[in-house]
C-alpha cells in the first residue's frame, strides 16, 4: 500500500483508531466513498491533546470541555449524536494505551452516512484518532500576514461549531501566507476587526494587558477560555472587544493559541514588528503558564462536583 509519504506522519500498519465503537487497525479501515461528509464537508471534529503529565501519567486536557463542544457543533449541524461524553473519554483514553501514546494530538469526528441530497440524516458515524504531533505552528515567533480571505460571516455558517467545511477557508487562507513567505495569516472577519488565524485565536498585549477579539466572529476557542483563566488567576488584566488592524499594529507583543498551536508568540504582522522582547512579555508568562498547566498531575474535582465528569488516567508504558 503506497503512502504518498504520508502515512508514517500519522499512522503506520500497527496504529489503532476507535471507529463506531470498535478499535482497529487504521490501515484496514473503511468509510463510505458516498459519505456526504466526503461530498459536501458535512462533519465536525475536535482538536484535543493529551499530555504525559510531571507524575508520568496520561492526561488529555479539557476532555470534557470538548466532547462537550463536538456535541453543541454536532447539533448545530443538525447532525444525529447518541454518545456520552464519558464513553467517548474512556474511547480515547484507551486509544492512547493501545497506541502507546502519552503526548498526543487527538482527533475526533463526526461524519455522515451516504446522502446526495440535503435532507436531515438518520445516523452519525465517529472516529477518534491520535499520533504525535508538534506544535501546529512550530515553536519559533511568527511572522504573520494579513490575509485576503476574510471569515466566514456568521450570518451564513453557525461560526461556533467546529465544522470540517469552515476550514477550507483556513486552508486558502495559511496557502496564501505561505505562498508569500510568511508563516501563518490572520483573518479579518467581514466588517474588518481581527478576527483569528486559520487554526487558533489571537491576543495582543499592550502596556501589560491582554486583549482578544470578542464572540461572535470566531470559534470561541478552548485554549482561549484557558489562557483567561490563567490570567484571572495571575491577576492580568483581560479585555474582549471587537479591535482593528490599525490598533493590533501598535500592540507591545501578539500571539495565537489554540490546542495545536498551544501558546505561540509573533514577530511581526505584515511589516509592523512587535516591539517588545518576547522573554520580557506577560505573554510569555501566559506561554509557560499554559505549559505548566497541561503538564501538571491530575486533579480531582473539587468536592461537591461529579467525579464522573473527569476522566479515568491509564498510564501507558513504553
Amino acid at each position: 500500500m503506497g503512502d504518498g509519504g504520508f502515512m508514517a506522519s500519522y499512522y503506520n500498519n500497527e496504529t489503532i483508531l476507535f471507529l463506531n465503537g470498535e478499535f482497529v487497525k487504521a490501515a484496514e479501515a473503511k468509510m463510505d466513498f458516498y459519505s456526504q461528509s466526503l461530498h459536501y464537508g458535512y462533519s465536525v471534529f475536535e482538536g484535543i491533546r493529551s499530555y504525559k503529565t510531571v507524575t508520568g501519567e496520561t492526561k488529555i486536557f479539557k476532555a470534557v470541555e470538548h466532547y462537550e463542544r463536538l456535541k453543541n457543533s454536532a447539533a448545530a449541524m443538525n447532525m444525529p449524536y447518541h454518545w456520552t461524553t464519558d464513553e467517548l473519554i474512556e474511547a480515547t483514553y484507551e486509544t492512547l494505551k493501545r497506541n502507546k501514546l502519552q503526548d498526543a494530538y487527538i482527533r475526533p469526528v463526526v461524519y455522515a452516512p451516504q446522502n446526495m441530497k440535503f435532507d436531515v440524516n438518520e445516523q452519525s458515524f465517529i472516529v477518534i484518532e491520535a499520533w504525535e504531533m508538534q506544535p501546529f505552528l512550530g515553536d519559533k515567533l511568527l511572522r504573520v500576514m494579513t490575509s485576503s480571505f476574510q471569515r466566514p460571516n456568521p450570518k451564513a455558517f453557525y461560526i461556533h461549531a467546529k465544522a470540517a467545511g469552515h476550514y477550507v477557508n483556513s486552508i486558502l487562507a495559511s496557502q496564501e501566507a505561505k505562498a508569500k513567505g510568511y508563516d501563518e495569516a490572520l483573518l479579518l472577519d467581514m466588517n474588518g476587526y481581527a478576527a483569528e488565524a486559520p487554526g487558533a485565536n489571537l491576543f495582543y498585549e499592550k502596556g501589560g494587558k491582554l486583549v482578544t477579539p470578542a464572540l461572535g466572529n470566531i470559534l470561541p476557542g478552548i485554549t482561549r477560555a484557558t489562557v483567561l483563566e490563567l490570567c484571572n488567576e495571575l491577576n492580568i488584566e483581560t479585555e474582549e472587544k471587537f479591535f482593528t488592524l490599525d490598533e493590533l499594529k501598535t500592540a507591545d507583543a501578539a500571539f495565537y493559541c489554540g490546542t495545536a498551536a498551544e501558546v505561540i508568540g509573533m514577530k511581526s504582522l505584515d511589516e509592523y514588528e512587535f516591539p517588545l522582547e518576547w522573554n520580557n512579555s506577560v505573554s510569555r508568562k501566559i506561554q509557560l503558564a499554559y505549559k505548566e498547566l497541561v503538564t501538571a498531575p491530575f486533579r480531582l474535582p473539587p468536592k461537591g462536583e461529579a467525579i464522573n465528569a473527569q476522566p479515568l488516567l491509564i498510564e501507558v508504558n513504553d
